[in-house]
């Protein structure tokens, strides 16, 4: 089972979109911010549990590497170049976030 882990700033439309999206047989998906108002707030044990962690923008990458560096130990993150101007299943998102992640979980 792979667990991976979407992160972005406010875990409201994009990182929640990825979660239900990519989650299904032989995949386990959680989603969280990095943003103090987040709706899920980013913990060290999410990093933990991930296998993979998925960022949407290089400042989550920055941002994640100042706060959480201990947690990413032998953690592989990637970031997705996914900008925030999508609404939650929004399908123009949906279809970019297949194109960018679908081959990391091949």
């Amino acid at each position: 089972m792979r667990r991976v882990l979407f992160i972005c700033s406010r875990n409201r439309l994009r990182s929640p979109t990825a979660e239900n999206l990519f989650a299904g047989p032989g995949v386990a998906t959680d989603s969280a911010g990095l943003a103090p108002d987040a709706e899920c707030v980013l913990s060290a044990e999410q990093l933990e549990w991930a296998d993979l962690i998925f960022v949407m923008e290089k400042q989550h990458r920055v941002k994640l590497k100042q706060e959480f560096a201990s947690s990413l130990q032998g953690k592989r993150v990637v970031c997705l170049d996914v900008p925030d101007r999508y609404q939650f299943m929004q399908p123009e998102l949906v279809e970019l976030l297949r194109q960018k992640v679908g081959q990391y979980l091949r």
